[in-house]
């Protein structure tokens, strides 16, 4: 229990009823706790550097705590390369994020997906489940929803791999995590 979450992106095609006929693609940023399969997630609509610092912030406020490690896949605002040892350059301004809230980055090895499942397999479920006869007016819409269903149906159903309920295995993980610093990471991101 707190020792890791995982996280990934899944991309995902709609089209918002404020905009007939607009197909737009945006992406399911989850967080996945280990123990529990507790997960969080918001739909943004890039990938970039400001999106998963602020979806980390609110993950972690939403766990009222940060677990051990975040593990990652090769995601460019994650992982910077790798050298020939195998040292792993991860992206600075994650680290000073993660470090402010005690958690540490650890990456997947190359081409090795099947090392973070447990984020992984939530998409199919999502996709079959959440998504079936729903429309969102827009991204607000959609999120809102999205953490609707989420807390109602997701986290209260027992999880077919634990044989336990997810949110009763969280409430025994979630003393667990690491606490929250006074203050949520505040920084402003250059370009």
């Amino acid at each position: 229990p707190g020792r890791q979450a995982q996280v990934d992106f899944a991309e995902f095609v709609v089209e918002f009823t404020d905009e007939p006929g607009v197909i737009r693609k945006v992406w399911l940023f989850s967080l996945v706790l280990g123990y529990s399969r507790w997960f969080w997630g918001r739909f943004v609509t890039s990938q970039n550097l400001q999106a998963v610092m602020r979806c980390h912030i609110a993950a972690f406020e939403a766990l009222g705590g940060a677990p051990e490690e975040v593990l990652y896949d090769r995601m460019k605002t994650a992982v910077i390369g790798e050298d020939a040892a195998g040292v792993v350059t991860y992206n600075t301004s994650l680290v000073a994020l993660l470090n402010h809230y005690g958690s540490a980055p650890k990456a997947c090895k190359p081409y090795r997906a099947k090392t973070k499942g447990k984020v992984e397999r939530p998409f199919r479920y999502i996709r079959q489940d959440f998504f079936l006869a729903r429309e969102f007016r827009n991204i607000d819409d959609l999120n809102a929803q999205f953490t609707s269903w989420r807390e109602g149906v997701a986290n209260p159903r027992v999880h077919a791999t634990t044989g336990r309920v997810v949110d009763e295995a969280f409430v025994e993980e979630q003393p667990t995590l690491i606490t929250l610093p006074a203050l949520p990471y505040d920084a402003v991101l250059t370009v």
